[in-house]
């Protein structure tokens, strides 16, 4: 007993030194980038690198103070990874703003504040992931709201996702799904054995109870229907796959994967045909080249394909690249290709791994721990990212249609930035719940056992 405490009483500094040589690595290599750009476009270090390196000095070790103090034995990597993201992200948003004069690096810089701040704010009052399981229907309601309320602002790009005032614009879906991340936990916590036990064999598939399944297919059903409305094709698909995947975590049943992977083939399939806007994206994929054959010029996937074909193995390096052709979405959408211009296909793979280190250890976080909402919650929140990740890329490489989604905390978004550290903080709160050693009771002398 005694020298299990005493182990568990020095790993816990252990575990936080690691995580704060981590940290001050991804502040280093962020600031580091942002002097190299500087030194390719202007031939000098920037003016600012160092308000720029003291800025994201000090969010991170705010961050990581915060951890030590109210998450001491929490992972000691999504944070890291988290700060070298965002810390990449600023990097090549102040690249591409130098390429097409913009001032969106100093916003990003203030959103990444924001959400910093956030993640504090959630390791302080957040003691006990499971208090989110009292909020679980009032959040649903709560999300619905909020993907409704940009119906009644004008489109931009297409799409009516964005609320905007004056020069302030806010995307809702992206809060919305952390709201229905924890629903789904919640929901499915309660009514798991219900949903793989019982219910009607149909050949190989059992179907669950519809009084047990018909809540949540309503719920979901009425997030897709919404977000097909606004043409937000691109986070229905988001929601879609959260909820297959939570429902095959739930339940331990194959069949809903398959039948998750049919109904979305065929959902996709109905929309490219009835919506211009998707069936438009839709032909860009299949055939990218298509317009530069017209006479047309490149379109924004022929740009991004040269780009990374440009950039090679090693690439360009940064500041050398040309993927401000590409246009606006070069900051959002398309950040990727930047990525693959300048720094290359190693470059790109090392991003992806982080993405996919950072999604790991979520699942990793979700097995050990011992409620069944926390684990759908931890899992379900990894696989927001895994997915969005997924969806980003595939459309950059033209290996799916595009969506117009951001890449998480890379990406110009402040909406994504501020959202995507919130479930940061999250799965650091689970993982500290998850690694916690459980109290051992001290046998009182006299007693009998």
């Amino acid at each position: 007993m005694t020298g299990t405490a005493g182990r568990s009483r020095r790993s816990v500094p252990a575990r936080r030194n690691t995580e704060l040589a981590l940290v001050l690595a991804a502040v280093l290599t962020a600031v580091l980038g942002h002097a190299a750009v500087g030194l390719t476009v202007d031939g000098a270090v920037p003016a600012d690198a160092g308000r720029y390196g003291a800025a994201l000095g000090v969010l991170a070790l705010l961050a990581h103070g915060t951890v030590r103090w109210r998450a001491p034995y929490a992972d000691p990597l999504p944070l890291p990874i988290a700060l070298l993201l965002n810390g990449l992200g600023l990097v090549v948003i102040h690249r591409l703003d130098r390429a097409a004069p913009g001032d969106a690096a100093p916003a990003q810089l203030l959103w990444s504040a924001l959400g910093v701040g956030l993640f504090v704010l959630v390791l302080l009052l957040l003691r006990d992931h499971k208090r989110l399981r009292r909020y679980a229907y009032l959040g649903a309601l709560a999300a619905l709201v909020l993907l409704v309320l940009p119906v009644f602002f004008p489109p931009v790009y297409g799409s009516r996702i964005w609320i905007t005032a004056g020069p302030f614009s806010l995307q809702p879906g992206e809060f919305a799904k952390v709201l229905l991340a924890v629903f789904f936990a919640a929901y499915l916590a309660v009514h798991r054995d219900a949903l793989a036990l019982t219910g009607r064999r149909v050949w190989r598939f059992r179907l669950p109870p519809g009084r047990v399944l018909a809540p949540v297919l309503v719920i979901w059903a009425a997030f897709v229907g919404v977000l097909v409305a606004e043409t937000d094709l691109g986070t229905s698909l988001l929601f879609f796959g959260l909820f297959v995947v939570m429902l095959y975590v739930a339940t331990a049943r194959t069949g809903w994967i398959v039948i998750g992977l049919f109904l979305a083939a065929v959902a996709a399939v109905g929309v490219g045909w009835l919506s211009p806007h998707v069936h438009s994206r839709v032909g860009d994929w299949l055939d990218p080249l298509g317009p530069i054959a017209e006479g047309h010029g490149a379109n924004q996937i022929a740009q991004s394909l040269f780009a990374f074909a440009w950039g090679g193995e090693l690439g360009a390096g940064l500041g050398n690249g040309h993927s401000a052709l590409i246009g606006f979405a070069a900051r959002s959408d398309f950040i990727l290709a930047t990525i693959g211009e300048e720094l290359g296909l190693t470059g790109l793979i090392a991003v992806l791994l982080l993405y996919a280190v950072l999604v790991s250890r979520g699942f990793r976080t979700g097995i050990a721990l011992r409620d069944p909402f926390g684990r759908l919650l931890a899992i379900g929140l990894a696989a927001l990212v895994g997915l969005q990740v997924f969806v980003v890329a595939g459309g950059v490489l033209d290996l799916i249609p595009l969506t117009g989604m951001t890449l998480p905390f890379v990406a110009q978004g402040g909406s994504s930035v501020v959202t995507n550290w919130i479930i940061v903080a999250l799965l650091v709160r689970m993982s500290d719940a998850a690694r916690r050693p459980v109290p051992v009771p001290v046998p009182v002398p006299g007693e009998q056992g």
